[in-house]
This record gives C-alpha cells, sequence and structure tokens, in this order.
C-alpha cells in the first residue's frame, strides 16, 4: 500500500469517527479495515474504506459529510447504501435497521429486513495506534466473508478474503487460548 494512500485512508476514519460522535450518530467500521482494527496491525491494502450505519441517520450522516467536502459516488440505492469520495479515498456506508423482534437487518434495497450476523454489533472497538472505532465483531466479519458469495450470486470468492479468515480465525483462537 502506498504510504499516502494508507494515511489519507486513517485520516478519513479518523474524521468519520469524529463525525459520528459530534452528531451521536453509531458507526461501524466493516469489511477490511475492521479486520486491521481488531488486529491492530494494517494487513493489506485497501482499496475503500466500509461502514455500517444506522438508516435513521443516513440523512444526517450524509448531509454533516457533505458539508466537510465529501462528494457523493453512484453506488446502490441511496435507502441501501451511501457512497463517497474524499481525498481519493471511497467511502461506503451500508444502511441497517432492525425488524419487529430487534434483530439487525439490511435497512434498505432489494435485501431489505435481511438479517445481518448476530452480535455483529457486539464486539469491542478495535485500534490501529492511539485510533479507536467501533468495527463489526471479527465472528461476524468470518461470517460475511464466508456467506457473501451465497448472499450474493455471481460475487466470485477472493483470495483477500480467504486470507482474511484465515487470519482473524487464527486471532480468535489466540485470544482464546486455543492451540
Amino acid at each position: 500500500m502506498s504510504a499516502g494512500r494508507e494515511a489519507e485512508q486513517l485520516r478519513v476514519i479518523a474524521e468519520v469517527v469524529g463525525i459520528a460522535a459530534e452528531r451521536g450518530i453509531e458507526v461501524w467500521l466493516r469489511g477490511g479495515w475492521a479486520m486491521d482494527f481488531y488486529l491492530g496491525e494494517i494487513t493489506r491494502d485497501h482499496r475503500d474504506v466500509d461502514w455500517f450505519a444506522w438508516a435513521e441517520d443516513a440523512q444526517s450522516l450524509a448531509g454533516e459529510l457533505l458539508k466537510r467536502g465529501y462528494e457523493p459516488l453512484p453506488g446502490p440505492p441511496p435507502e441501501q447504501q451511501l457512497d463517497f469520495l474524499r481525498d481519493g479515498v471511497d467511502v461506503s456506508f451500508a444502511l441497517l435497521a432492525r425488524d419487529e423482534v430487534g434483530r439487525v437487518v439490511v435497512g434498505g434495497g432489494p435485501w431489505r429486513g435481511e438479517p445481518w450476523p448476530e452480535g455483529m454489533l457486539d464486539g469491542p472497538p478495535g485500534r490501529l495506534g492511539r485510533l479507536r472505532c467501533a468495527i463489526v465483531s471479527p465472528e461476524a466479519q468470518i461470517e460475511i466473508k464466508q456467506m457473501m458469495p451465497v448472499w450474493v450470486p455471481g460475487m466470485p470468492r477472493r483470495a483477500k478474503d480467504a486470507d482474511d479468515i484465515a487470519r482473524l480465525q487464527a486471532a480468535l483462537r489466540d485470544r482464546d487460548g486455543i492451540a
């Protein structure tokens, strides 16, 4: 990864964490950066920065990002995901909701109401250096990476996802003291 892109992505992550705190909006890192924040180290190059946020906060979050110079990008339906560009960094927010029994579900779009993994938002925050951030639990990260090609037919299994799963499983074994 180029040091410049990595630094820009980390700056954007810090900025989003700050915006969320100022506005009282919950956000969770997902994808590769969530793994790195869980592991406490940068493991690979990242193409973008992926987040989860509540659908009910989407308008407020989008408004604040636009005020701070984030440019909207075309992508999935805006009731499903918000996509932005800032200083060459792609940032996306997949939107969440709760169903009638309180499960975390897809907030909009064609999979609206489909459940995400149980406990996905219940893990401890992650950390890279001095930067702390809410992240998707490592167990949910593994499930999402394993299931995405099943949930979205036609999406190929990617080598980086297999590598990420192996890293997360090893870290969980170490955490739990399992050889």
